[in-house]
């Protein structure tokens, strides 16, 4: 608590923040999202690399679905713990979220990464009981929701 508003602090703001975020991410990509939507939103024509539209209204509709979850369980559980998000921000890290959701799950972009910074081999690895290219682009959206979290918990409404 501060000493002054008796609110929570920016730390256990940042916390709960992301907290909310990082459950309702799993939940809105293993629970909500659809089977045709998990095996359709990488879809990529074979033809000059270019997207399919379906793999990208798979993509688009599932990551609406994603960021209503995130937003649903910030919202709620910012009231519910009485913390004083500015809309502003909350706005912004769920589009922080939203767009390099859709991004990483168009995969191509994830394994372009992983291949840039020496990790292709990883992201390959689909045996021993480990699929690296989920690890990887689980771990980025991790990393994203973070900084998502931050930009929602900094700044309180007065």
């Amino acid at each position: 608590m501060t000493p002054t508003t008796g609110g929570p602090t920016a730390a256990a703001r940042f916390a709960a923040t992301y907290a909310l975020l990082r459950a309702a991410a799993d939940v809105g990509d293993h629970w909500i999202q659809t089977h045709t939507q998990a095996l359709t939103k990488g879809q990529h024509d074979h033809t000059e690399g270019q997207s399919s539209a379906a793999g990208r209204r798979a993509c688009a509709a599932h990551v609406a679905t994603y960021t209503a979850t995130q937003a649903v369980a910030l919202i709620g559980g910012s009231a519910l713990l009485g913390m004083r998000l500015r809309p502003g921000r909350v706005a912004a890290a769920l589009a922080l979220s939203a767009a390099t959701h859709y991004v990483a799950d168009r995969r191509r972009p994830v394994q372009r990464l992983a291949e840039a910074v020496g990790k292709g081999d990883f992201y390959r690895l689909a045996d021993h009981g480990m699929n690296g290219a989920y690890q990887l682009d689980q771990a980025l959206h991790h990393g994203v929701e973070a900084v998502a979290a931050l930009i929602a918990a900094t700044g309180t409404t007065r």
